[in-house]
C-alpha cells in the first residue's frame, strides 16, 4: 500500500474526524504520526509524581518490578484494543456497539466517555495547582487559562494531538534530564538502587497496589485506544503505535520520578511523589519560564486526549459533532476543575482499577479471541457482555476489599474476560453468522 493512498487526502485544518464511521483507509495516518499521539500521552509530569509514590511506597527495585509489570499489562491490554482499532478503523464507540448490541454500546461507551473527561478535569486543576504551588501564581487563573488552551488544541482534532504529542515526548525528557543533573549534584545518584522507601511516613502499598496504580493511570483511554489507533494503516502498526507508549514512555516516566525520589531530591515525597517541578523553579527565571512551558505542553498533552476521547465518544452516541461536545464537555470539566475535583484523586483511581478493565477484557474476548466480527446491527442489548462486566467489577472490588496486596485491575480484568468467554461457551445464542469484515492486517 503506497504511501500517496493512505494519506490524508484534506489539506485544511479542521478536517474530518469520522466520528460515526471507521476511518477510511484513504485517511489513514503513518505510523510514526499514530505513535506521536501515544508515544507523548504518557509522558507527562503526572506519571512521573506516579512512580515516586511507587519508589516512596516501596522501595527502588519493588517499586521498578511492580512499574515493570503494570506497563506489561497495559501492552497486552491496549496492544490486543488497538490490533482491532487498526483492522476496523473504527473508534471506540463504534466497537463497544459491535459487542454489547447497538443500545447496549452506549452504556459502555457513555461510561468511559465520561469517566475520561473527569480525568480532563483532574489534569486541568493539576496544571493551575502545580503552578501555584512551584511559582505562588494564582491557582484559579492558571486553571481556568489552561482549560480554555486545551479546549482549544482538542477543538483542531486529531493533526493537533499528533502535534502536541511529538512536543510533549521530548520535552518531558529534556526536562527531566536536567532535573536528575541537579538531582546528582545534591547528593549523587548513586545510592538510588539501594533505596528502601520512605520508612515509618510511607504510605502502606503492596505491589498488587502499585501495579494497580500503573495500570488505572490510563486504564480509561487505554481501553478507548480505538478513538487514537483507528487512524493506523493496519492492526500490527497500530500495535505499534501502543507499543510506544507500553511499556516505552509510560516507563520512563514513571522511572523518572521513582528516581527523582530515591535519590532523596523530591520535596515532599509523601504528598507529590516524584515531582520534580520544584527542583526545576528553584534555578533561576531563565529556567523556571521553561519549566512553565514545560507544565501546559505537558499536562495540556494528557488533557487534550482525554477531551478527544470523550467528545468522539458521546459525539457518535449523540449524533453530533466531535468539535461541539469538544466545547461542551471540556466547559463541564473546566468547571468541575475549578471546583477542586483533583482533591478525590484516589478515590478516582480506585474506579478506574475496579470498572474499567473488565470492559477491555470482555472486548478484546469478543473481537480478537473469540473472532465474532461479524456485523451484530440488529442486536439493540446483549446480555452477556454485561453480566461479564457485573462479574470482573465484583471480582475487583473483592480484592480491593480483602486482599489489598493484589491487583484489583488485574483481576478485574482476567475475571471480566474469563467470565465472558464461560458465558459465550456455555450457551449464549450468538447471532447467524454473516460475512466479517475485511482485514487491514
Amino acid at each position: 500500500m503506497s504511501s500517496t493512498a493512505t494519506a490524508p487526502v484534506e489539506n485544511q485544518v479542521l478536517e474530518s474526524e469520522f466520528e460515526h464511521e471507521p476511518v477510511p483507509v484513504s485517511h489513514r495516518r503513518s505510523l510514526m504520526s499514530v505513535s506521536a499521539v501515544w508515544f507523548g500521552f504518557p509522558m507527562i509530569l503526572t506519571n512521573a509524581i506516579f512512580g515516586g509514590t511507587i519508589v516512596y511506597g516501596l522501595g527502588f527495585w519493588p517499586g521498578l518490578t511492580a512499574i515493570l509489570v503494570g506497563n506489561l499489562v497495559l501492552l497486552s491490554y491496549v496492544g490486543a484494543l488497538s490490533y482491532v482499532a487498526g483492522r476496523t478503523g473504527r473508534n471506540f464507540a463504534l466497537t463497544a456497539a459491535e459487542t454489547f448490541g447497538h443500545r447496549g454500546g452506549t452504556v459502555a461507551a457513555g461510561f468511559l466517555s465520561t469517566v475520561v473527561i473527569g480525568w480532563f478535569a483532574f489534569q486541568t486543576g493539576l496544571t493551575g495547582a502545580t503552578l501555584h504551588s512551584a511559582l505562588g501564581w494564582n491557582e484559579t487563573a492558571m486553571i481556568f487559562l489552561a482549560g480554555i488552551l486545551y479546549i482549544a488544541v482538542t477543538f483542531i482534532g486529531i493533526r493537533a494531538l499528533t502535534v502536541i504529542g511529538a512536543i510533549a515526548a521530548p520535552l518531558f525528557v529534556m526536562m527531566a534530564i536536567v532535573a536528575l543533573v541537579f538531582a546528582a549534584g545534591k547528593g549523587g545518584l548513586s545510592g538510588i538502587t539501594s533505596y528502601t522507601g520512605g520508612g515509618a511516613g510511607a504510605a502502606v502499598l503492596s505491589i498488587g497496589a502499585a501495579i494497580t496504580i500503573v495500570i488505572a493511570g490510563f486504564a480509561d483511554s487505554g481501553t478507548m485506544t480505538a478513538d487514537f489507533t483507528r487512524w493506523s494503516r493496519n492492526g500490527r502498526e497500530a500495535v505499534l503505535a501502543a507499543f510506544s507508549a507500553f511499556p516505552i514512555a509510560n516507563f520512563i516516566s514513571l522511572l523518572v520520578g521513582g528516581i527523582v525520589v530515591a535519590a532523596g531530591a523530591a520535596a515532599t515525597p509523601a504528598a507529590s511523589g516524584g515531582d520534580f517541578l520544584p527542583i526545576l523553579t528553584s534555578h533561576g527565571p531563565v529556567l523556571s519560564a521553561v519549566a512553565v512551558l514545560f507544565v501546559f505542553v505537558n499536562l495540556g498533552s494528557v488533557c487534550t486526549h482525554c477531551l478527544y476521547n470523550g467528545a468522539v465518544g458521546w459525539s457518535q452516541l449523540t449524533n453530533s459533532c466531535m468539535r461541539l461536545l469538544t466545547i461542551v464537555l471540556g466547559t463541564l470539566g473546566l468547571a468541575a476543575a475549578m471546583a477542586g475535583v483533583w482533591s478525590y484523586f484516589a478515590t478516582w483511581l480506585n474506579l478506574l482499577g475496579i470498572f474499567v478493565p473488565p470492559i477491555g477484557a470482555i472486548l478484546i474476548v469478543d473481537q480478537l479471541v473469540r473472532r465474532h466480527t461479524a456485523s451484530r446491527a440488529n442486536n439493540r442489548w446483549r446480555v452477556q457482555p454485561f453480566l461479564a462486566w457485573a462479574v470482573g467489577s465484583l471480582a475487583a472490588y473483592a480484592v480491593h476489599v480483602w486482599t489489598p496486596q493484589l491487583s484489583e485491575a488485574v483481576a478485574g480484568l482476567l475475571v471480566g474476560g474469563l467470565a465472558y468467554a464461560a458465558i459465550e461457551v456455555c450457551g449464549a445464542r450468538e447471532s447467524p453468522p454473516t460475512r466479517a469484515e475485511p482485514e487491514l492486517g
